[in-house]
C-alpha cells in the first residue's frame, strides 16, 4: 500500500486488527479501553521518568500533539492545569478521544484542534510545554519551536520526549520503510540531532538536558535502564551492578539505528 492511502485514524485501526501486532499496540497505548491504557501509562516507567524532570509545583501546561491524551491524563492526574493540542479530530486517536477520556476520568482538560506551527494561545500562557513524540512530526521545525517559545513563560520548562533521530539524510528512507504505519498514512519524519538542537536554541529556548537512546527510561520504554544493564552485563559476563553509567551513556551515543529516540529538556530564558 502506498503512503498516504489512509488517515492516521485508519492506520491505527488497521494496526489494532493485526494479531501479530498486539504487543506493539499495547506498548503504544493504542488499546482499549482508553481509560485503562491511560492509567497504564500513568503507572509506567516512562511516566515516572518524565515526572522526575517536571517542575515540583504543578502549574499550567500545554501538551502539544496530545494524540489519544495519555500524557494529558497523566499531567492532569498530577495536578497540572492541562490544555491539550491535537489536530486530528477522531474518537480513536485524536481530540475526540481526549475529550471522552477526560469525561470518563472526571478530569478538566481544555482540548484545542490545531498544529504546533500555529498555537492558538497568547504569549507566555504556560509554565510547562510538554510533547511526546511530536517534534519529529513538525512540518516546519523552526517555526514549531518559535511558537513553543512564544507561549512559554520566561523561565518555563519544555520537555520533548521520544523524538526520532537519524545520523544522515540517507537514513530517513530506511527508518520510514521500517516504521509499521508510515506506508499506510505517510506522516512520519525524523531529523538529525543537530537539526533539533539548532531549532530549539535558535528559538530562544535553552537546553538543559539531552538524553540519548539509553540514558533514560523515557526513551527505553517498554525496556528500562535496569533491564538494559542486565543485558549488557550478560554480554560482558559481568554482574549488572558493576556496569558503569558511563558505559551506558557511551553505548547510547554510539547507537546509530535510524529513528532512535532522544529526549530534550530545557527552559525559556
Amino acid at each position: 500500500m502506498s503512503a498516504k492511502s489512509s488517515s492516521w485514524e485508519e492506520a491505527v485501526a488497521w494496526l489494532r486488527r493485526q494479531p501479530e501486532q498486539s504487543e506493539l499496540v499495547r506498548w503504544c497505548f493504542y488499546d482499549d479501553p482508553l481509560s485503562e491504557a491511560a492509567e497504564r501509562y500513568y503507572a509506567s516507567t516512562e511516566w515516572r521518568a518524565v515526572r522526575a524532570l517536571l517542575p515540583a509545583a504543578p502549574g499550567s501546561v500545554l501538551d502539544v500533539g496530545a494524540g489519544r491524551g495519555i500524557a494529558s491524563y497523566a499531567l492532569a492526574r498530577d495536578g497540572w492545569r492541562v490544555s491539550a493540542l491535537e489536530p486530528d479530530p477522531s474518537d480513536l486517536v485524536g481530540a475526540g478521544a481526549i475529550r471522552a477520556l477526560a469525561r470518563e476520568a472526571g478530569l478538566t482538560i481544555d482540548v484545542r484542534q490545531s498544529r504546533g506551527e500555529s498555537l492558538p494561545f497568547p504569549d507566555e500562557s504556560f509554565t510547562l510545554l510538554h510533547g511526546r513524540q511530536i517534534l519529529h512530526h513538525a512540518q516546519d521545525l523552526g517555526r514549531f519551536c518559535r511558537e513553543v517559545a512564544r507561549v512559554l513563560e520566561s523561565g518555563g520548562t519544555f520537555l520533548f520526549t521520544r523524538e526520532h533521530v537519524i545520523s544522515k539524510q540517507e537514513d530517513l528512507p530506511v527508518f520510514l520503510a521500517a516504521h509499521p504505519l508510515h506506508s499506510r498514512y505517510g506522516g512520519e519524519r525524523a531529523y538529525l540531532l543537530d537539526e533539533y538542537l539548532r531549532a530549539l536554541e535558535n528559538s530562544g529556548l535553552v537546553l538543559t538536558s539531552v538524553f540519548n537512546p539509553y540514558q533514560s527510561d523515557i526513551n527505553l520504554y517498554p525496556e528500562t535502564r535496569s533491564s538494559l544493564k542486565r543485558r549488557v552485563a550478560r554480554k560482558l559476563r559481568l554482574p549488572a551492578a558493576v556496569v558503569p553509567e558511563a558505559l551506558i551513556g557511551l553505548l547510547g551515543r554510539r547507537c546509530d539505528t535510524p529513528g532512535r529516540l532522544y529526549t530534550f529538556v530545557g527552559r525559556k530564558a
